[in-house]
């Protein structure tokens, strides 16, 4: 069911500000941010386990330093990756094929 009525003007395509990547600057800051939330956490693990070492289980304190000791792969590995810039597929160009070469006898004026 469309919405526009006969003989209305059309309007010009509108492009969305949503749809457009985010900009190189702002998915390093982002990112960045993430790090640094991830190394807090890993700092808050290290002095927990070192707190609680005398006070709860050993289980408890050994749990919190093996998370702090993975953190770090993780933090990097979650920093490095990018997001991608574009929901479209990669190919911009539509293939077209080729038909066979003509036939001698076809290019006419020769034998």
């Amino acid at each position: 069911m469309s919405t526009r009525r006969h003989g209305a003007r059309q309007e010009p395509e509108v492009h969305r500000i949503t749809s457009a990547p985010e900009s190189p600057a702002d998915d390093l800051a982002r990112r960045q941010r993430r790090y640094l939330w991830q190394m807090g956490v890993r700092v808050v693990c290290f002095v927990a386990a070192g707190l609680l070492w005398s006070h709860v289980p050993l289980w408890v304190p050994l749990a919190l330093l093996v998370a702090a000791s993975v953190l770090p792969y993780v933090a990097v590995l979650l920093a490095t990756t990018a997001r991608r810039r574009r929901e479209e597929p990669d190919v911009y160009y539509e293939a077209r094929e080729i038909g066979p070469a003509p036939r001698k006898d076809e290019l006419g004026g020769g034998r």
